[in-house]
């Protein structure tokens, strides 16, 4: 291997290196302070320049993305686990939304630039929630379909009550019931209950 090459091939490895730790180093802050951390601390704790950090990631949302790319498998893989093994819709909807809840709670403030990205094309976190979305969709047509869900109800708005609620757990005046409250509220409006005779009817083991 020539010099060029080799000296080519140390820069990728660095260049790796350094985003790696970045993005290690953004986790913890992001953990302790939530996504409001600033991007300047989190170079400073690197112990790379601003410059370094932007040439990576360019703004918070493309920081915010990186980050959420190992939960984003995790995620999908128990989408795959829930379409496999369960098979009452309803209660694979109900699943699938407690899945998703726990995602959007990664970290504190997450829900606003992830709703943000719904309506902001331009944002890197944009196709990640039209895919979720998606997978929402995915989920309440077979419930509707089975008679489990109002026929009214999208996708999209329970996309985004997940993140109300999501939100709405972080607030000054909601304590350790709020959460399982809300869910419950949410569930009463989507869901229909199902007569023995439906498809996919029986006992909701949710």
């Amino acid at each position: 291997m020539s010099e060029a090459a080799t000296g080519e091939r140390r820069q990728r490895t660095d260049k790796q290196r350094n985003r790696t730790h970045i993005l290690e180093v953004a986790e913890e802050l992001f953990a302790e302070q939530g996504i409001t951390g600033s991007m300047d601390a989190i170079a400073k704790r690197a112990g790379v320049g601003p410059g370094t950090l932007y040439r990576h990631f360019p703004n918070r949302e493309a920081l915010l993305a990186a980050l959420l790319q190992a939960r984003d498998e995790e995620l999908e893989a128990r989408r795959d686990a829930i379409q496999r093994e369960e098979t009452d819709s309803r209660a694979a909807l109900a699943q699938w939304l407690q899945a998703l809840g726990e995602w959007v709670t990664a970290f504190d403030g997450l829900p606003e630039p992830l709703r943000a990205a719904l309506t902001e094309g331009t944002s890197p976190l944009a196709i990640t929630c039209q895919g979720f979305v998606t997978t929402t969709e995915d989920f309440l047509h077979a419930a509707q379909r089975d008679g489990g869900a109002q026929p009214w109800v999208r996708g999209r708005d329970l996309f985004l009550s997940t993140l109300a609620t999501a939100w709405a757990r972080g607030a000054a005046m909601a304590d350790e019931s709020s959460s399982d409250g809300l869910v419950s509220l949410v569930r009463t409006g989507w869901e229909t209950p199902m007569t023995e005779s439906a498809p996919g009817g029986g006992e909701d083991p949710a």
